[in-house]
């Protein structure tokens, strides 16, 4: 099976696929603030993919707020 090739700016409703959330799930993880906002483009909503994966990526625990890595970098975990 080939996998989707995601435009880098999305509208709603792929953005909504692309999270695999139903519409009410992502509506409110983008008002509790851990999906973005979408910005204007084209007149319309969209969401940036690069900010979206970011924010996933924060969410599984993949990545880290700079902060944080410079902490554990240091050697404070210890």
């Amino acid at each position: 099976m080939t996998e989707p090739r995601w435009p880098v700016m999305m509208l709603k409703s792929t953005t909504i696929r692309y999270t695999d959330l139903s519409e009410a799930a992502f509506v409110r993880e983008v008002a509790a603030g851990r999906l973005p906002q979408p910005v204007t483009f084209g007149g319309r909503d969209h969401w940036y993919r690069p900010a979206l994966d970011k924010a996933l990526a924060y969410i599984a625990g993949d990545a880290m707020p700079d902060y944080e890595r410079e902490f554990w970098a240091r050697g404070k975990a210890a």
